[in-house]
């Protein structure tokens, strides 16, 4: 496995089938990524929320935006190592990103895969929708759920206790598979969810608070949904 660039790899690993893993972050800069970060449009010096640091890609929280690959994914498996190195805070990664800026002015078009410190693994629906087993109790009432601004958006992971201690390396792997995304933290299972109402775009992760340090980034296409924790 080797770090690439990444334009053109989701063209590429479809017409060649290709199943080895990349590594996203090439552990020196953000090349094959960029950001929407809405402060800097006007606050141009403001800190740069996204920084490689000690062969780690850290979000420093604030300002807030996200980095988003220049490529675009389809049928694969993301796992992502990151833990929280001072305060517990909140933090994402967002499959199936397209248009920036879609909710809140801030949020791109997606389905997060929450990171917030005690609820790894939830879902959170951005101008895009999942479906999940127990949908009304993860979720709330039907009449209130939406995938817009005032709308319940959240469904609620499985598990609890998931992830470890504050300070240490969490993993997390999401295997997207048309209209099927499943979630493990930590290799529990804590989210599977169907019928999305998207299937490929970019790969998103958030500045929203707080530090969080991530160590790999790394993506394999699949044919098929594990059983098992990958």
């Amino acid at each position: 496995m080797k770090p690439v660039a990444l334009f053109g790899i989701l063209t590429l690993l479809i017409s060649c089938g290709a199943s080895d893993t990349i590594s996203l972050f090439n552990g020196e800069d953000l090349e094959g990524w960029h950001m929407d970060v809405p402060a800097l449009d006007s606050i141009p010096d403001a800190r740069i929320p996204f920084v490689v640091r000690k062969g780690m890609l850290v979000s420093m929280g604030t300002p807030e935006g996200h980095l988003i690959t220049d490529a675009r994914f389809e049928n694969y498996r993301l796992e992502v190592e990151y833990r929280f190195p001072g305060t517990p805070g909140n933090c994402g990664v967002l499959v199936h990103a397209s248009t920036p800026r879609a909710l809140y002015k801030m949020f791109p078009k997606s389905i997060e895969v929450q990171m917030m410190h005690e609820n790894a693994g939830d879902f959170w629906v951005i101008v895009e929708d999942i479906t999940a087993d127990d949908m009304e109790a993860r979720r709330g009432p039907k009449e209130n759920w939406g995938v817009t601004e005032g709308k319940e958006r959240r469904i609620i992971n499985l598990t609890d206790g998931s992830e470890k201690p504050l300070g240490q390396w969490n993993r997390m792997a999401i295997e997207c598979l048309g209209d099927q995304i499943k979630v493990w933290v930590n290799g529990d299972l804590v989210n599977y969810g169907y019928d999305a109402t998207v299937s490929s775009g970019s790969i998103a992760l958030q500045a929203e608070g707080s530090e969080v340090e991530f160590r790999k980034v790394l993506l394999t296409p699949i044919a098929e949904l594990s059983g098992e924790a990958p």
